[in-house]
């Protein structure tokens, strides 16, 4: 994208206070993982303490404060109520998972539930300097919850991604 994304200006707002406000109607907590406190709202934030930008060093972080977690990416700002409360439904019936996570024709790392159980597979991919989610997963006891509506999975990537997304509410 060039830039950061979680700043982009979408619907009156930044991407991040928009999936922020959007998040807090559906769970009664939402904490937002970012290296700095960098956002113009007050928010929870858990603060990524490592120098590697990506995701999965990150989680070692959140762990510190939750035994399991609903993890979704700012620049997936469709996934819905029901999307949400599908995966929480299959975290219930899937009470031994490592991770419940959802997948179009391919799996969405970033949108899903984490538990703690999966930590000693981050732990060991990190000191392996392998950051990939998808490995990791594949490690893992996932559960993988499928749709079929893949726009509601739409990520914002590039540019082109974000003035499409801008038209899509």
């Amino acid at each position: 994208m060039g830039k950061d994304k979680s700043l982009l200006p979408f619907h009156g707002k930044s991407l991040v206070r928009y999936q922020f406000d959007r998040l807090s109607e559906i769970f009664g907590k939402v904490f937002i993982s970012s290296k700095t406190p960098k956002f113009d709202f007050e928010a929870p934030l858990i603060l990524d303490s490592s120098e590697i930008f990506a995701p999965t060093p990150a989680f070692l972080d959140i762990f510190e404060y939750f035994e399991e977690f609903f993890a979704i990416a700012v620049d997936s700002p469709f996934v819905d109520g029901v999307v949400i409360d599908t995966l929480i439904q299959a975290a219930k019936d899937n009470p031994k998972a490592d991770a419940i996570i959802a997948k179009t024709d391919f799996p969405h790392p970033l949108i899903g539930i984490y538990r703690k159980s999966i930590l000693p597979l981050i732990q060991k991919a990190i000191q392996n300097e392998s950051y990939k989610l998808n490995a990791i997963l594949r490690q893992a006891d996932t559960k993988f919850v499928v749709f079929e509506e893949e726009e509601k999975f739409f990520n914002i990537n590039y540019p082109e991604d974000f003035t499409k997304a801008k038209n899509m509410l």
